[in-house]
């Protein structure tokens, strides 16, 4: 008897090893430091990525010119949507066929992919609901707006909506982990996209004027009651206009206002996209996130797509559940580091999934890499260059790529940073180890090629500590100087500045900077157009 239960707990103790080894080896997410990090095949990894256009992985045959240009710009992660519309043509029945082929092809190219679910909702419409959801809208209602008009959008407040949305869901998740997670190709997954509510501030429809009557869900209270010194300002100041109410329906609990029209909106748009997350998550539990559209200066709700993972309304996402990992934001916006220091302030982690893929966009994802040490980045229609060996995506990917195994070393220990220059911001001061640096557009040097140039490019660096007096520093379009950070009366010297790369993850010097090349040890320069690291030693003397 004692041999039979010695036997069987030896045999559920290495069950339970195999277990949690398996749950250990599948992408997630680790904090280290006050920073989060993505970590695939055992290993921190960051998103050095590019979004598809939306109808660019519908094929193969479509794909096909593809993938070329995306191995040329350095990516390692394709974020690509995947089209309920196709995998569920008629109810029940499903076709992973494409998904399968995109795994394959990304494993043979060397790439990870980041699916999109473009399920009950793209762009707020439903324009990816199979036919034969959109055909059925008895079964399977639309918002209505006050004038009791339908539109193009799934109501959130149907059960008969969710169960649909969560069933393909469910089942795409477990086909994902059945066909791949061994080689872990698949590494997050973006639940919906763009969610938020047009051309009014909240659903009309009888099921949503039924909910906006009664009891504001004691779970949502709750929350704001436990995190009530935490709460975002704008959502917090909605809350304390009428009393800090903890009891009655929205409009007694947070007034009669468009803004309560969004948080009503904002916490079932979560509460459906949380129980859609869980859902794949009890079957492949991967990072999962839910992107967001910029709201416009000055537009109410409504006008702009109101009561998605909107920084002003985080905490009602957050409230409703906790299977969305984290909220990111999509950007046709100028403002990179206003919305970013949005989506951060309550110390989550950054993963930028869509960026307008202009001039500014490769910059962007340094500056964002650097200091707000994001997960990844990735411009939208990565697809759409005509050259990708000559993009400067692929210069500053290229950077990163040779920088990751120092940054993810280094990441939440405050000893990385970054900056993003221009004409009108074009000095940044970083305070790093026993320095304090500044860092100025190269057109401000009055000698530099383009300092009288009406237009300057944007530029933007990384600055990794390596130990107080050492440090990388990697860009494009900088100068910067140094003075000590403690000793004011004392100042701060060169003692060797090396031009190198990384080869196997170890430091290679290819050319030692003194000269003209410092400014006779005065600067570090990585001139505009130029896409360097550089390895500089500082030393203090009176």
């Amino acid at each position: 008897m004692f041999t039979f239960l010695k036997n069987t707990i030896v045999i559920l103790f290495f069950a339970f090893l195999q277990f949690g080894y398996s749950q250990e080896k599948i992408p997630h997410l680790q904090k280290k430091g006050n920073k989060t990090q993505l970590i695939v095949n055992n290993k921190p990894f960051i998103i050095r990525g590019g979004e598809l256009g939306n109808s660019s992985a519908t094929t193969m045959e479509s794909m096909e010119p593809i993938w070329e240009k995306l191995t040329d710009m350095n990516l390692n992660t394709i974020l690509t949507p995947i089209y309920w519309e196709l995998i569920e043509k008629e109810e029940g029945k499903f076709d992973f066929s494409l998904v399968d082929e995109l795994i394959l092809r990304a494993r043979k190219e060397n790439l990870k992919l980041v699916f999109l679910w473009f399920g009950s909702w793209k762009n707020s419409m439903s324009s990816h609901a199979p036919e034969w959801v959109k055909l059925n809208q008895k079964k399977y209602p639309r918002i209505k707006d006050d004038k009791n008009k339908s539109h193009e959008i799934l109501t959130p407040f149907s059960e008969e909506n969710l169960q649909v949305d969560l069933k393909a869901f469910q089942k795409l998740m477990s086909h994902i982990k059945d066909f791949d997670q061994k080689e872990q190709t698949v590494i997050m997954v973006q639940v919906e996209n763009e969610i938020g509510m047009l051309p009014t501030a909240r659903d009309y429809h009888p099921l949503a004027n039924e909910a906006f009557k009664k009891e504001v869900p004691k779970e949502f209270i709750q929350y704001l009651q436990k995190n009530k010194e935490k709460l975002v300002p704008e959502f917090s100041a909605v809350w304390q206009k009428n009393g800090f109410k903890t009891t009655g329906n929205w409009e007694e609990i947070f007034g009669k206002s468009l803004q309560t029209d969004e948080i009503f909106m904002a916490w079932y748009f979560s509460k459906f996209t949380n129980t859609i997350a869980k859902a794949g998550k009890d079957a492949y539990p991967i990072p999962m996130f839910v992107n967001a559209a910029l709201n416009a200066p000055e537009k109410k709700p409504g006008e702009y797509p109101s009561a998605g993972p909107l920084p002003h309304v985080m905490d009602v996402w957050k409230a409703a559940g906790n299977a969305i990992d984290f909220l990111s934001p999509d950007f046709y916006n100028p403002s990179f580091k206003q919305w970013n220091d949005l989506f951060t302030r309550q110390g989550d982690p950054l993963f930028i999934p869509e960026h307008r893929f202009d001039e500014t966009a490769h910059f962007k994802g340094l500056y964002a890499i650097g200091h707000y040490e994001a997960i990844g980045f990735s411009p939208f229609s990565i697809e759409s260059v005509i050259d990708a060996k000559k993009e400067p995506l692929g210069k500053i990917y290229d950077l990163v790529k040779q920088l990751t195994p120092v940054i993810e070393a280094n990441k939440g220990q405050g000893k990385i940073d970054g900056v993003l220059l221009d004409k009108e911001n074009n000095t940044q001061i970083i305070n790093l180890g026993n320095y304090e640096f500044t860092f100025k557009h190269d057109y401000t040097l009055n000698w530099s090629d383009g300092a009288k140039a009406e237009t300057w490019p944007t530029a933007s660096a990384i600055i990794i500590e390596i130990t107080p007096d050492e440090f990388y520093i990697a860009g494009s379009g900088i100068v910067v100087t140094f003075k000590p950070l403690n000793n004011k009366n004392n100042n701060a010297g060169i003692l060797k500045t090396d031009q190198g790369k990384f080869e196997n993850e170890k430091w290679r010097t290819i050319r030692h900077f003194n000269g003209d090349q410092t400014h006779q040890g005065r600067h570090l320069r990585i001139s505009v157009g130029d896409y360097e690291i550089q390895k500089i030693k500082l030393y203090i003397y009176e």
